[in-house]
């Protein structure tokens, strides 16, 4: 599964310690989002989606 994780808390502004604050996660945990090697519970990943106001559909995808 792919996501735009990187890329939205990128566009953000955000470090990866600062969204892993914002969703009560490590920063291992949004690095290994970030590079696929870890696919969000299915809470995590609408947290994500709403700390970023977009859909779970919208941020992970299947190429």
């Amino acid at each position: 599964m792919k996501n735009d994780v990187r890329e939205l808390r990128l566009a953000a502004g955000l470090s990866q310690r600062e969204l892993a604050e914002a969703l009560d996660v490590s920063r291992q945990t949004v690095n290994s989002i970030e590079t696929g090697r870890y696919d969000p519970s299915l809470p995590l990943a609408i947290a994500i989606a709403r700390h970023f106001r977009s859909t779970v559909e919208e941020i992970f995808h299947v190429d």
